[in-house]
């Protein structure tokens, strides 16, 4: 283990330009809450990274690495031997379920949970004709494609979000992909709030449009939009430290959301959508679970003021 300094802090992430701009608010955020911390970052590449030659849901099997650790493994072996003090995830790639030795601290505050179709032109999920193609890497958006319009193909696609911009650009293989709106909009490629209802310009993408999907149609992902702070479990500086510029409001959410990931024992890569809103200190929790046996997707609703008990009454309600 290395021997920590009492003022230098290292945060450790991914390299892809998303998890630098969600590492850089994290910084700066830090930066802010503790003038004297010398903050130090260290770039982690991870599995999920380096194999893109196989579906992102094959990675884990093609690796031999437990269920959805694809993004965070090479990361947690980073807080194992000392040479980084927290790791900075998108919350969505982070189990519910983490090894003793490690621990989920904080969140910062949520950006938008949606899922967003783009495609080339202003077209809504709606219009797209039939068989065409849309490009996704997650099971839970191929799944809820197949629900909503089963007359689509989706096809796989990989790579970080200016790739996977550029190859729907290029026309080649897909005519609409499906992302994330926290992503586009902390990259710059939408405003944080849309103008209107309809389809936005994608900036600095000329002839791509994006369409924000409304949770209660295309169901997120638990933790979506979410930045998650992970730290060794007995490491009460670290703790210290992330609690103090966490989110509280998004905590409460997530919390929830992961909490019913966890009665599913469902993973980063089932097909799980799950949304939650916090009105005057009550939750309210939906989800859409797709069975692995096949057959049409169990749905619920639950409300309540405490995450857990709202996340029990909600795995509860399916049906």
């Amino acid at each position: 283990m290395i021997e920590p300094s009492p003022t230098l802090f290292l945060v450790g992430t991914r390299g892809s330009e998303l998890a630098l701009v969600q590492a850089a608010a994290t910084e700066a955020t830090l930066a802010a809450a503790f003038p004297d911390l010398q903050i130090e970052r260290r770039i982690i590449k991870t599995t999920g990274d380096r194999r893109t030659d196989v579906a992102l849901a094959d990675v884990a099997k093609a690796e031999g690495i437990f269920d959805k650790g694809v993004f965070i493994k090479e990361l947690e072996q980073a807080l194992d031997d000392g040479s980084i003090d927290i790791a900075v995830h998108s919350l969505k790639d982070l189990p519910t379920v983490l090894e003793p030795r490690f621990a989920l601290a904080a969140v910062l505050p949520r950006a938008g949970v949606r899922d967003v179709l783009v495609t080339r032109g202003s077209c809504g999920f709606d219009a797209l004709p039939a068989a065409a193609r849309v490009g996704t890497s997650s099971v839970r958006r191929a799944k809820q494609v197949e629900f909503l319009r089963p007359d689509l193909q989706v096809v796989d696609l990989r790579g970080n979000v200016p790739t996977r911009l550029q190859k729907l650009a290029t026309g080649e293989n897909h005519d609409a992909i499906l992302l994330a709106e926290a992503g586009l909009v902390r990259l710059g490629y939408l405003p944080e709030t849309p103008a209107d209802d309809g389809p936005e310009p994608i900036l600095d993408m000329p002839g791509l449009f994006a369409l924000r999907l409304e949770e209660h149609v295309f169901f997120p992902a638990a933790g979506q939009g979410a930045i998650g702070l992970e730290i060794r479990a007995d490491d009460s500086r670290s703790r210290v430290l992330a609690e103090a510029i966490g989110h509280q409001e998004t905590w409460l959410r997530v919390t929830a959301e992961r909490e019913f990931l966890r009665l599913l024992d469902a993973g980063c890569h089932t097909p799980v959508g799950v949304f939650s809103f916090l009105t005057n200190g009550e939750i309210r929790l939906q989800a859409r679970v797709f069975p692995e046996a096949g057959g049409p997707p169990l749905s619920g609703e639950a409300r309540g003021k405490d995450p857990l008990t709202v996340a029990q009454s909600l795995f509860e309600s399916l049906s």
